[in-house]
């Protein structure tokens, strides 16, 4: 599942929102955050990538690679209108993509995002 541009959060209110009032679990790696919002059309992604992170090429590394992460289990979330976002923690800059996706894999499930397989 490719998320399109629409699916991007763009306002640093729909952030704050979803830091203040939304749930939270944070993994080695990484912080994912999320808001239920029955309003929402569709599934609002989001990606927070501060300068402790690294240098701008690292952070758009890591943002690509966390669209990708999303987008390959955007299928199996219970339920797509909320707000999902994905905070990389110091560190994360070096870390290769398999453990990037394993420890945001392990934070949704804590939250209850993805579906259990049958």
């Amino acid at each position: 599942m490719r998320l399109p541009r629409k699916h991007s959060m763009t306002r640093w209110t729909e952030f704050q929102r979803v830091r203040k009032d939304g749930r939270s679990k944070a993994g080695r790696f990484l912080i994912v955050s999320t808001l239920e919002d029955p309003e929402l059309p569709h599934l609002m992604t989001g990606y927070i990538t501060t300068r402790k992170v690294g240098k701008a090429h690292d952070r758009n590394r890591l943002r690509r690679q966390f669209r990708a992460i999303v987008s390959r289990y955007g299928d199996q979330l219970v339920d797509s209108r909320r707000y999902l976002v994905t905070i990389p923690r110091q560190g994360a800059a070096g870390m290769d993509f398999a453990e990037l996706e394993k420890d945001w894999v392990k934070q949704a499930r804590r939250l209850g995002l993805l579906r259990t397989p049958s």
